[in-house]
């Protein structure tokens, strides 16, 4: 009799952490090198299309910034941060590159002083402040401290450029001593902090509701209703001061999704774009400069049929009805006649003319992968505070991007904002790179492993344990 055997096999075990942190930095690297690649190839490709020659776009001091900035930023999350999220930083140098690269590219079509260069040395800044954040924050709850602080400097920074000269008719430059800079740029930072440690240490009482209304929305207690009709005031005082629609939404949008995340109550979103909705109307009807952009957006050919020629928003639709699916090739369109704004929020029609249907859409899924790493590192957290960093951080790029986007495409008024990374601005580009690095400290907090049992937890590696923090009452 033969006995038939089952060979069993026991299933193999799982690699230690190192090895997968050493795996995600491998991966990493791997993308940083592609990104770096992409945005010289692109800068190359500037230059060829503006006269035969590579001459007028040198891609050696281009590449050498762009590749070891890149560089140090990934020896920075290897060494600080070696279990976070390895798509974050690849993502933010290529949409980086790719926001030189169009500048360069306008630089060379339109006269004025060069942009690409200072975009660079911004850039640079911008990655020695990631390394900062990551060497200095080696535990994000230890921001929660800080809440009250954080809204103090916030509102100090969005009011002080009321107090200086209006520039394009906003209030939203602050200009000293030849130098100029967008507080609200560092301000948002500052409210997500805010919002985070508010929210986190009342959503008990904000989840709180009365009698139904109707549908899903219920009557609010006052005192849970009074900080929010006040978060909307004064969204609207930021829009009524400095004639700025972008930072309004902005400001006002963050609350509102960070809130529903809070609380998980669906009627908040139904009230925020309520009240959005009744703020925009009516500063849109009483304020001079908001409602002279209401109406280019409602009629963007008006200036056509008075004989003055296209406006800003015109001539963006022409660019990307001229770039088709595959666009006209970098260095080939015509966007550069929309002038200075094509540095600003209209780069995305530089992108939409030249790289066509095909290239605006990889751009948008960069974006889009960037919030979503995010959002998926705050529902990784384990902490209230630190879930709701995460999505505040990753909200205020996805406003961003909406509300830019849906400007120049004629979906929404234009709001002036600067696309992340891709547009001119060195108080948007270092922002954009805090973020990038509260969200890499974030992803790396989310996938550290526990600390097992131990005489000492914290003795490892890596951030050292930090006790709850309170947060604002």
């Amino acid at each position: 009799m033969t006995a038939l055997t089952a060979k069993v096999t026991e299933p193999a075990p799982p690699p230690p952490p190192d090895a997968r942190a050493a795996k995600r930095r491998g991966i990493e690297l791997t993308l940083l090198a592609g990104a770096v690649l992409i945005s010289v190839l692109g800068h190359l490709y500037v230059g060829l299309a503006a006269d035969g020659k590579s001459t007028r776009a040198p891609a050696a001091p281009y590449a050498a910034g762009l590749g070891g900035a890149a560089l140090i930023a990934h020896l920075a999350v290897r060494l600080r941060a070696p279990y976070a999220d390895p798509l974050l930083l690849p993502i933010a140098v290529l949409l980086n590159g790719l926001g030189l690269v169009l500048i360069q590219r306008l630089d060379l079509a339109t006269p004025g002083a060069p942009g690409a260069g200072d975009q660079l040395r911004w850039s640079a800044l911008g990655v020695v402040l990631f390394v900062l954040v990551l060497v200095l924050l080696r535990d994000h709850r230890t921001l929660q401290r800080y809440a009250y602080l954080s809204v103090t400097a916030a509102l100090t920074l969005m009011l002080l450029p009321v107090f200086f000269p209006a520039v394009n008719g906003a209030h939203i430059w602050i200009r000293f001593a030849g130098l100029s800079f967008q507080p609200g740029e560092f301000a948002k930072i500052l409210l997500a902090l805010f919002f985070a440690a508010y929210l986190a240490a009342n959503r008990t009482a904000l989840a709180l509701t009365g009698r139904r209304l109707f549908w899903k929305l219920r009557l609010l207690p006052g005192r849970v209703l009074g900080p929010i009709l006040a978060i909307w005031l004064l969204s609207v005082g930021v829009l009524v001061l400095e004639r700025d629609l972008g930072t309004s939404l902005l400001f006002f949008g963050l609350f509102v999704i960070m809130l529903f995340t809070a609380t998980g109550r669906i009627g908040w979103i139904a009230i925020g774009l309520l009240l959005a909705a009744l703020g925009a109307y009516a500063v849109g009807t009483l304020e001079p400069h908001v409602h002279s952009r209401v109406q280019d957006w409602m009629n963007p050919f008006a200036s056509i049929e008075r004989g003055d020629g296209p406006g800003q928003l015109a001539q963006s639709l022409f660019a990307f009805a001229a770039g088709g699916l595959l666009g006209a090739g970098l260095g080939h369109g015509q966007s550069f006649l929309i002038g200075f704004a094509a540095k600003s929020d209209f780069v995305l029609a530089t992108a939409g003319e030249e790289l066509g249907l095909v290239g605006l859409t990889a751009i948008l899924l960069l974006y889009g992968l960037l919030v979503s790493r995010g959002f998926r590192a705050g529902l990784a957290l384990r902490d209230p505070f630190g879930r709701l960093l995460a999505t505040g951080l990753a909200s205020i790029v996805a406003l961003q991007v909406f509300v830019i986007a849906g400007g120049v495409t004629g979906l929404i008024p234009l709001t002036g904002m600067a696309m992340p990374f891709l547009a001119q601005g060195g108080s948007s580009v270092v922002t954009n790179w805090i973020i990038v690095a509260l969200l890499v400290r974030l992803s790396d907090s989310a996938r550290r492993p526990r600390p097992g049992p131990g005489p000492n937890p914290g003795s490892g590696p890596g951030p050292a344990p930090v006790p709850p923090q309170e947060g604002p009452a």
